[in-house]
């Protein structure tokens, strides 16, 4: 086990993937609670970052694809 009390990030199978919350080379692992991240932590500043809007999803609006707006049906 860890020292946060969930299971290890170095032991078993499977794929070893980068922490997305600080980059520890972690095992990817179904009873990891926290998969794909390594602790319970870095989870929770992830999820608070998306709460507080810090990641957002761009907004492909009229134009963006090079192309003119089709003119509204009558």
């Amino acid at each position: 086990m860890s020292r946060q009390g969930g299971p290890s990030r170095h032991e078993g199978n499977g794929p070893v993937v980068a922490c997305p919350g600080c980059g520890e080379q972690v095992v990817y692992r179904l009873d990891n609670p926290w998969r794909p991240f390594c602790s319970e932590r870095c989870k929770q500043r992830d999820f608070g970052a998306w709460a507080s809007e810090h990641y957002r999803v761009g907004d492909a609006g009229p134009g963006d694809d090079g192309e003119e707006p089709a003119a509204p049906a009558h």
